[in-house]
């Protein structure tokens, strides 16, 4: 299981080295995928419960086709247990006219009928864009993302490109779909675990994304891989973390979890093991 930092943008603003304190603080920590990756399958309230012991205060909700049917009761159980929810996946599938699917759909109407806020981590898979030039995939990604945006404004959220691979999860692309757009409620989402390939040139894409960053999800990083790591257990992402750090950016800080057959709650604490560790070796 590896460990993802979720820093969700509250503004750029210069820290000396003491804000490391700040950035990477335990209040900060922000859950990501620990729904459909738990192997203990919790239900909404075993999950909060399991956040409280924890002291996570903040989740990003991602899900399989099952936990829809609960994801009103996830809301109402993480408000019960003064969890935010800070953020939600919609995985887009786009067949004709139907842009959201059944599953983003409901997603969307639950959110609505819940009066929740929350800003919309939006991918695509490959082949939406395969055999298109990039001016091609620029535009239909422009197309489909502005009707999503106009949904997501509606209801009172907001949207974040989030770089799953292929061609839609280059930041070079990303960042040209939002110019294009021009609307300042669409941001990225950065994953080192989709990003081996960029670790050299990260403190050049870094000043390129922060204009445009909602968050960044943190993995333990090796240029060979594996694509899923223990935060620490790496050799590159301490120097990456420094370059965060070093940027001026800010923000929550969140844990990943992303392995197969495990207790999340053990993944968790493993991997906040890990972030403790590089916390105290950051310069």
């Amino acid at each position: 299981m590896a460990l993802a930092l979720i820093i969700t943008m509250c503004g750029c603003k210069q820290k000396d080295q003491s804000g490391k304190e700040e950035l990477f603080a335990d209040d900060q920590l922000v859950a990501w995928c620990i729904v459909p990756f738990d192997a203990s399958e919790r239900t909404p309230l075993e999950r909060a419960e399991m956040m409280n012991e924890l002291g996570l205060t903040k989740l990003a909700y991602d899900y399989r086709d099952k936990h829809i049917p609960s994801f009103k009761s996830e809301i109402e159980v993480l408000k019960e247990h003064h969890i935010e929810l800070s953020a939600v996946w919609l995985w887009l599938e786009p067949k004709g006219d139907d842009i959201l699917g059944d599953a983003g759909r409901a997603i969307m109407e639950t959110l609505e009928e819940t009066g929740t806020h929350t800003e919309l981590w939006v991918s695509f898979p490959e082949q939406v864009f395969q055999g298109l030039s990039d001016e091609e995939a620029q535009d239909r990604a422009v197309m489909i993302l502005s009707s999503v945006m106009e949904m997501a404004e509606t209801i009172g959220c907001t949207m974040a490109l989030y770089n799953h691979g292929a061609w839609f999860g280059e930041p070079e692309n990303q960042i040209g779909i939002i110019r294009a757009m021009d609307n300042d409620n669409v941001k990225i989402v950065y994953n080192f675990h989709h990003g081996h390939q960029q670790v050299e040139g990260f403190g050049e894409l870094m000043e390129l994304m922060k204009p445009y960053l909602s968050t960044i999800n943190i993995n333990g990083m090796k240029v060979e891989g594996p694509k899923i790591l223990t935060l620490g257990e790496g050799d590159r992402e301490l120097e990456m973390l420094s370059i965060i750090l070093a940027s001026g950016y800010n923000g929550s800080i969140g844990i990943l979890g992303h392995t197969e057959g495990e207790d999340i709650a053990v993944v968790l604490e493993r991997n906040l093991e890990g972030l403790d560790k590089l916390r105290s070796k950051l310069q």
